[in-house]
């Protein structure tokens, strides 16, 4: 029987301060407009006889905010991202949204406002193009807290098996 009290206790609070700082990363960076990626963060714990399973999720964006996306024409925002656009560009919603939410006007060559659509379709295809740069706002995050995970893990681990050996030993000298 694995007991998994004392590692579910230590990953408790890793998902807790992983998700705090990752959230302080998001409004120091102001990657926080919407705030869909920020209250889209949490954490799951599952403990099982043989095991567990520790899980961070987010919104997908999250991670294309974090490693950033190469341009479909250049990739110096993103050098080293697995992501690259090819065909398809980014939604343009969540564009026009973040402009409206910003109050942002785009301008025509005479210096005439254009339409926000037309803007956000500008933005996008610039996005395409360009790509997306990294921000590792959890990258950083998760790295600096993992660092403190270690050696609560390792001792979550031997509390464990010394239940488990305490058990064993019970169980098999009546």
């Amino acid at each position: 029987m694995f007991d998994t009290k004392e590692i579910k206790q230590a990953f408790e609070i890793f998902g807790k301060e992983v998700i705090q700082e990752a959230r302080s990363n998001l409004t120091r960076k102001d990657k926080n407009v919407s705030k869909e990626l920020y209250n889209g963060l949490n954490y799951e714990f599952e403990g099982y006889k043989n095991g567990f399973r520790f899980v961070i999720n987010m919104p997908e964006y999250g991670i294309y905010q974090d490693a950033g996306v190469k341009g479909a024409k250049t990739s110096t925002k993103a050098p080293d991202s697995p992501y690259k656009y090819t065909n398809k560009r980014p939604p343009r919603k969540p564009i026009f949204d973040w402009i409206k939410s910003k109050g942002l006007q785009g301008r025509n060559k005479q210096g005439q406002f254009i339409t926000r659509e037309s803007f956000a379709f500008l933005v996008q295809r610039s996005i395409f193009e360009t790509g997306i740069k990294k921000t590792e706002w959890f990258t950083r995050a998760f790295e600096l807290k993992y660092k403190r995970l270690t050696p609560k893990i390792e001792d979550a681990l031997a509390i464990s098996m010394e239940k488990l050996l305490d058990f064993t030993i019970k169980e098999n000298f009546k």
